[in-house]
């Protein structure tokens, strides 16, 4: 026997315990813990002895423990009806099994325990108060849509020209929704204090297209929130801008990396502008509650598929036919309606080799100048010459940058 080694698991089973013990102790200060410091201390060094000694003693001791948990369990039923301290007595005993051959799997996993045993409080204020039934069910759809869904799909290209990945396709679509969710759910725990920024910012990684429109709405309803309600819609662009990054990296990473400076100097064009647009509103606006109780839309996701298949279908074809040009017209058409998935083909197109990396580095400017030119659009429509000329004109000082930054990285 390794004397050495036996006794780093050793005390890294007590580490273990005394770290769970210490949590479930101060969880019951006004009570009496059947389980505190000290129990936890010993149930992790009985676990790691009896796994030095074989998996015989090993799992009759665990029965025992777990014996012992249940009759604990059904003495306290009635005042505590919970199993989360039976449980832990358990898991703290096979961690302490799992710390003398697997130490730095059993701290990490001692320490992501001693959390949820801690977070008691605010994870039932998240599951009880900020998330819906109908958010809920978002949940379970993503949960569907990334473990089952996914996993089936072939990574297989299935068309003639080798760009249709269904698998890469539906990655997309479940980055999108998870974005969606994370958004929704921090725009709820934020709550509207922060008004139309922060809700700009996250409605962005829905749609910023709906976001330009809404905002213009209450702009042209309310002119004195016009430069509030402008940065709301340049952040919702940025978020937007994020969200491109983020599907052009899942596509193709090396163009990701090529577009970089180009993707960062937008996003700071759209970031001083929403800054400039806070700072000359001069006071802070308050907004009633109005986040939706939905965090996507599930007929919403399966179209952006749907678009994006077709769109990479689309523009294979006009390139055996037009060559690139054909890829960036068709890419730049698409842009107008849906940013994501005329960016998901250009990075699909890229990542098979099908466009050369310079015609891809501009199809992706196209992509973004073509979604600019229709948000500025909508922008003075929806919320008249004021509100336009805020949201338009920084859309367009952003393209200016980007191709700047282009011209000059590419020379």
């Amino acid at each position: 026997m390794d004397w050495d080694e036996a006794l780093r698991g050793l005390l890294t089973a007590l580490g273990i315990g005394l770290l769970i013990g210490v949590v479930r102790e101060r969880a019951h200060l006004a009570t009496v813990s059947k389980a505190g410091t000290r129990t936890h201390a010993l149930i992790a060094v009985l676990g790691a002895v009896t796994w030095g000694l074989g998996t015989a003693p090993f799992v009759a001791t665990l029965v025992a423990v777990g014996a012992l948990a249940v009759i604990g369990y059904l003495k306290t039923a009635d005042a505590d009806p919970g199993m989360t301290g039976e449980i832990a007595i358990v898991l703290t005993f096979a961690l302490g099994g799992l710390a003398r051959d697997q130490r730095v799997m059993a701290s990490a996993l001692g320490v992501v325990v001693a959390i949820l045993l801690y977070v008691k409080k605010p994870l039932q204020r998240l599951t009880h108060d900020l998330i819906s039934d109908h958010e809920l069910e978002d949940v379970l759809m993503l949960a569907a849509a990334a473990v089952v869904v996914w996993p089936l799909l072939p990574a297989q290209p299935l068309d003639p020209w080798g760009v249709l990945d269904l698998n890469m396709v539906w990655r997309l679509v479940v980055l999108v929704m998870a974005v969606g969710m994370l958004g929704h759910i921090a725009q709820r725990a934020a709550g509207a204090r922060l008004g139309l920024p922060l809700a700009g910012f996250f409605s962005g990684f829905v749609s910023s297209t709906l976001a330009v429109a809404s905002f213009g709405s209450q702009a042209k309803g309310a002119p004195v929130l016009t430069a509030v309600a402008s940065a709301g819609a340049l952040l919702a662009n940025l978020a937007s801008l994020l969200l491109m990054a983020a599907v052009i990296g899942a596509a193709a990473p090396d163009l990701l990396h090529e577009m970089m400076v180009v993707l960062l100097s937008c996003a700071g064009v759209l970031l001083a502008a929403s800054l400039l647009c806070l700072f000359k509103d001069g006071h802070r606006v308050v907004l009633p509650e109005t986040v939706s109780t939905r965090a996507f839309k599930l007929t919403h996701a399966i179209s952006i598929a749907v678009i994006i298949a077709t769109v990479i279908i689309l523009t294979a074809w006009l390139r055996e036919h037009l060559g690139e040009a054909g890829a960036l017209i068709t890419a730049g058409l698409v842009a107008l309606v849906e940013l994501q998935a005329a960016a998901a083909s250009i990075s699909q197109l890229s990542a098979t080799g099908s466009l050369e990396p310079d015609f891809a580095q501009w199809g992706v400017l196209i992509v973004l100048a073509s979604a600019s030119v229709a948000k500025a659009a909508l922008a003075f429509m929806s919320g008249g010459l004021r509100y336009g000329l805020y949201v338009g004109g920084s859309l367009v000082i952003m393209m200016a940058a980007a191709i700047t930054v282009q011209l000059l990285v590419a020379h």
